[in-house]
């Protein structure tokens, strides 16, 4: 079964990656338009494509090729887009984070359920051949006890006119919410807990816009483990790491780079076969355990598109739900809470 897609916003992420590396390849999809509200992009994305090109949400959503929609606007049209586009009968994989608040969040997901649609959320990041290795190592027991979980994701983002991520408004906040989403989705992902408790500190130390350039969240895990989560708009991108880090009773697993727009990468882990008694000297003998993990990359892209139109085609749930985006937006609402008023907050 092939799924026809159609874009609601066609620059940005979706033409630089979802479209081309997601939608293209994947073997059950297939793109047949396009829209978006600057009408030379539409028809210059359109024209590389080969597709149908719109000038206006409507005439997308009353195109009857169209089985799924996929969202890649600012934040503030998110939810009347997946509004509208449940109503035409069509499903909708949505970027994240799926509205401005919670509210938006809720009715979105109503709106499709009402409708009989699939809803699913865009944290294509969990697809990720390197990521979805660690979690099976993780689940296997192999890290041990979980103890600690560090995601951190920095670009260097200058201000713009008209950038939405640099408008609460249109945004709903800066790097915290665009980028600190998606490293927190990532390590509830491979624990396999949910967050319970955070405490955060967002600041404007470079950037010269309204929403924060800086944002670090310590988390607290329903299974007892302790996460850390720094997203920044104001670090050089060559001096990004953006790296992954988890701790536990029997070692570790590092990675670089896999934390990002790029599905490449591999896995430093240092695991112990047994627990060993207590070494006053500590000697850490360097590359004495260490092993390099490289799996079978696939492009995590082209998986988050295939996952959904699966749920599509069997009548399943989507892999990343409407409901997971809604939890993202909880948790980062705490983050927020908690950088407000200086306190720890529960994620409810």
């Amino acid at each position: 079964m092939t799924i026809r897609w159609g874009v609601i916003g066609c620059g940005g992420i979706a033409d630089r990656r979802t479209i081309p590396e997601g939608i293209i390849p994947a073997a059950s999809a297939e793109l047949v338009a396009v829209q978006d509200a600057f009408e030379p992009r539409m028809s210059e994305v359109a024209e590389k494509y080969g597709v149908t090109g719109y000038a206006t949400v409507e005439e997308l959503l009353a195109d009857d090729s169209v089985d799924a929609i996929y969202i890649a606007t600012p934040t503030h049209v998110h939810h009347e887009q997946t509004v509208a586009a449940a109503k035409a009968g069509k499903h909708v994989l949505c970027e994240k984070p799926l509205a401005l608040t919670l509210e938006e969040c809720e009715a979105s997901i109503k709106a499709c359920a009402d409708a009989g649609v699939k809803f699913g959320t865009n944290f294509m990041m969990r697809f990720h051949a390197c990521h979805e290795t660690i979690r099976a190592m993780v689940a296997a027991g192999d890290l041990g006890t979980p103890v600690l979980g560090r995601a951190e994701l920095t670009c260097w983002y200058p201000p713009i006119e008209g950038a939405f991520r640099q408008s609460i408004e249109l945004g709903g906040g800066g790097s915290l919410i665009d980028m600190g989403n998606h490293c927190i989705d990532l390590l509830e992902f491979i624990f396999g807990s949910r967050v319970a408790r955070v405490a955060c500190f967002t600041g404007s130390l470079v950037q010269d816009y309204e929403s924060e350039d800086t944002a670090v969240a310590t988390l607290h895990f329903e299974n007892g483990a302790v996460g850390m989560v720094d997203t920044l708009f104001n670090v050089p991108d060559a001096a990004a790491r953006n790296m992954l880090e988890l701790y536990g009773s029997r070692g570790s697993m590092v990675t670089q780079g896999t934390i990002g727009q790029a599905s490449t990468g591999s896995i430093t882990a240092v695991i112990e076969g047994a627990t060993k008694g207590y070494d006053a000297q500590q000697v850490r003998a360097e590359g004495a355990t260490q092993r390099i993990i490289e799996p079978e990359l696939v492009n995590m892209y082209e998986a988050a598109i295939e996952g959904f139109c699966d749920a599509i085609a069997n009548g399943t749930e989507p892999p990343v739900s409407g409901a997971d985006g809604l939890w993202s937006h909880k948790v980062i609402d705490a983050c927020y809470e908690s950088a407000r008023t200086g306190k720890i907050v529960d994620v409810r």
